[in-house]
């Protein structure tokens, strides 16, 4: 059981614990909490995996095997909060690894379908700033990008 109050659940098909070893393979401060299986006499093979619970740098999460029903979407994203380019490509890379899709502005859904926003906090520190010229430079540079280049935000600030 997590610790949080509130966990975020995600539905796969088939993949949810395939989906947690990556996530806990790209994050520092990550593991493997608990593998639930499907018993006999459920809708499933018994045995297999049902539930995975993970935790990401202390946030609690559980992935569970409930069929084709579902898919995720963008409707519903996880934010990378990174600290400059280094840590935005090491997110970015890694969760495109193996066949995601990037987006614009920062986003992108990994392999499983499941939507990423990577933002590194000098995307907030600039756009946010009492001078509302550079705050609309600075979310102009951003809608052209797909992943966020923290030098570019920078050169548009001072432009």
């Amino acid at each position: 059981m997590s610790k949080n109050k509130i966990t975020p659940f995600l539905w796969y098909d088939k993949e949810a614990e395939d989906a947690a070893k990556f996530y806990v393979s790209i994050f520092k401060n990550a593991k493997i909490n608990q593998v639930a299986r499907y018993p006999e006499g459920s809708p499933y093979e018994a045995g297999t995996v049902m539930t995975v619970a993970f935790e990401l740098d202390g946030q609690h999460f559980t992935a569970i095997n409930g069929g084709p029903h579902f898919k995720l979407d963008e409707a519903i994203s996880f934010t990378v909060d990174c600290d400059g380019q280094a840590e935005v490509d090491h997110y970015w890379e890694s969760l495109l690894a193996g066949g995601g899709t990037p987006s614009q502005c920062g986003w992108l859904k990994d392999r499983y379908g499941l939507s990423w926003q990577v933002t590194p906090k000098q995307l907030i520190e600039l756009t946010t700033s009492s001078d509302k010229a550079q705050n609309n430079r600075v979310f102009a540079a951003m809608m052209k990008m797909s992943k966020i280049i923290v030098a570019d935000l920078e050169r548009a600030a001072k432009a």
